[in-house]
């Protein structure tokens, strides 16, 4: 067993909770801008005193609507300022936000809701009326229902004008770092989704460990970030609080898709995603140097990006490196740095693992990522690489106050102030993730390396155990096939059969991207490429070049590509892209059976 513990910088707190950010930036600097909000296509300042004013008359209409002390209330809605706005203004009034994806149906909804007792609920627009409304007859206890697109903040300003400023003080101060502040359900890739208790010490021992342990992108007079993770997701949440508690400059995008365009316009400082959008950015590159006839610069560049990164780490570049570096960032580099907005140098990769060849293409192109690690039930962050401290395959050392072990089954478990206090009314399940001492299982594997850096292997319940008693964590084969700008999703399977294999979907844009340039009709269908010599042989080096990460008896014998995509919409994904194989084994089990012929 192996174990390492990185000493606090700032203990759990005794008193006090999240609000306190907020009361303390107005009473600071009221002027101080806290957040830009996007109107039309201009960026609003929004400073801290405007902040608490407008989250302390929402929080009166709370109040007015009957939310009581502890009360839980759902919010169900994409990235958007109202929604910082009205976490903050359930905190103020002393009750528990329940997150809702924005992309959950209306029995998840119903499940969510019933489950976690809420009161009252939160809504963007129209679909999502529309699944609370099927939803709502299972919810009786849900008396309110406010929606963002209605004028529902301006609706709660005026009902709560009533209540007093003090009566909101003594709400928000009868809140300690024990209580409540969040219970976020797990995305639930098996099963149906567990809800995680998270108090407001858990947030703030974690924000204050993270923030200052990382100056360099929390602590700068200028520091800002667009957040355009889903603020459900505890990733996302744990973005938004760290921006409020740190001073940086916060703004939302509601859109993925429209995303280049707000990372031009915001102009951060760092930027936070997962690795799916690293991938996009890179393929993106790719394809569109591809496009213009620049492939051999662009590989050289790829090439001469991952050298320089490395040989940081080995005694620094030759001078030879650094000409060719040079030449390349007028090329190539410093257009990539242009398309995340000009002033990124630092990114932070959460959710699933990056892999070392984007981890040193990014940092050779002069954004370094910092990788870290996170459950929902350890509030999102345990382990970071720092500024000063990058190891690039690592998931990083554990944050000030958190521990790391490895168990005797490879099992990573956690400990620290930020381990969740449970599931909710799941007792036995909880039992289960925490041990007496207060280490938390994980449930992925791992490895430890002598200066307490972690590198996360696999998933324990995702182990494929082949027919020869081969161990197979898929996650190294998967990582290295989704770099390929063809492929978009993929699984290996294998669990008891003679051999390793994998199901493979095509990216829809970069597929007809790649037909433009190979001679074949940009309207190529998903279903008419899976059979497609050339598109074939394009998969088949990536097989081969995925299987060079691994040994012989787990490498990819057969594949079969799909003839549609994995989404979140069609069920596969979650919303934070994470593959729920339990649902792609049940689909697609005719073809995993058809691998194996």
């Amino acid at each position: 067993m192996r174990e390492f513990l990185e000493p606090a910088l700032i203990d759990y707190p005794s008193f006090g909770n999240l609000c306190d950010d907020v009361e303390r930036r107005a009473s600071q600097d009221a002027g101080e801008v806290m957040l830009r909000r996007r109107l039309g296509a201009s960026w609003v300042d929004v400073t801290a005193g405007e902040f608490r004013r407008e989250v302390i008359s929402v929080a009166k209409g709370i109040i007015a609507a009957g939310v009581g002390l502890g009360d839980r209330v759902g919010v169900m809605s994409a990235t958007r300022y109202e929604w910082t706005l009205v976490d903050y203004a359930i905190w103020y009034a002393g009750g528990v936000t329940v997150p809702i994806y924005e992309t959950s149906s209306a029995e998840q909804v119903q499940w969510i809701l019933s489950d976690s007792a809420a009161v009252a609920v939160f809504l963007e627009g129209d679909k999502h009326k529309a699944a609370f409304k099927q939803a709502k007859p299972d919810l009786p206890a849900v008396e309110s229902a406010w929606v963002f697109d209605e004028g529902a903040i301006d609706a709660l300003i005026a009902a709560g004008e009533q209540v007093t400023d003090a009566e909101v003080d003594q709400r928000r101060s009868a809140v300690g770092p024990d209580d409540l502040c969040t219970i976020i359900y797990t995305s639930g890739t098996t099963g149906r989704p567990k809800g995680c208790e998270l108090t407001h010490g858990n947030f703030m021992f974690d924000v204050r460990n993270v923030v200052n342990s990382m100056p360099e992108l929390f602590l700068t007079n200028d520091a800002s970030t667009l957040l355009f993770l889903p603020i459900a997701h505890v990733f996302g949440r744990l973005v938004q609080i760290g921006c409020i508690n740190s001073g940086t400059v916060l703004g939302h995008s509601a859109d993925i898709k429209d995303i280049l365009g707000d990372l031009a316009t915001f102009q951060r400082t760092f930027l936070l995603a997962v690795p799916r959008v690293f991938e996009k950015v890179y393929n993106s590159s790719e394809q569109k140097a591809a496009a213009g006839g620049k492939s051999k610069i662009f590989n050289a560049a790829v090439a001469t990006a991952i050298d320089f990164s490395r040989a940081q780490d080995s005694g620094g570049p030759s001078i030879l490196l650094r000409v060719k570096h040079l030449v390349f960032d007028k090329l190539v580099y410093s257009k990539l740095r242009a398309a995340l907005g000009g002033k990124v140098m630092y990114a932070v990769s959460g959710g699933a693992p990056l892999g070392e060849r984007l981890g040193h293409f990014f940092r050779g192109v002069g954004v370094t990522i910092l990788e870290g690690y996170g459950l929902t039930e350890t509030t999102g962050a345990s382990t970071i690489n720092r500024p000063d401290k990058v190891k690039i395959g690592t998931v990083g050392k554990p944050i000030p106050g958190a521990g790391v072990r490895i168990a005797d089954d490879g099992e990573v478990m956690i400990s620290g102030g930020q381990i969740f206090q449970g599931y909710w009314n799941n007792e036995a399940a909880t039992a289960e993730a925490i041990e007496p001492d207060g280490w938390f299982h994980s449930g992925d594997i791992g490895e430890l390396d002598s200066d307490g850096y972690l590198r996360i292997t696999g998933r324990k319940n995702e182990l494929i155990v082949t027919a020869g008693g081969k161990n197979v964590a898929p996650a190294v084969l998967e990582d290295r096939l989704r770099s390929h700008f063809l492929i978009s999703q993929c699984m290996v399977v294998g669990d008891q059969k003679p051999y390793i294999a994998a199901l493979i979907t095509l990216d829809p844009e970069s597929l007809a991207a790649w037909a433009g340039l190979n001679g074949l009709p940009e309207t190529i269908t998903i279903a008419e490429a899976a059979g497609n010599d050339a598109i074939r042989a394009e998969i088949d080096a990536a097989v081969e070049s995925a299987n060079k990460a691994v040994s012989n008896a787990e490498a990819i014998k057969r594949y079969h590509i799909l003839e549609r995509d994995w989404t979140e919409e069609g069920g596969q994904l979650t919303p934070s892209l994470k593959l729920k194989r339990n649902v792609v084994m049940a689909e697609f089990a005719d073809e995993v059976v058809r691998l194996y012929d």
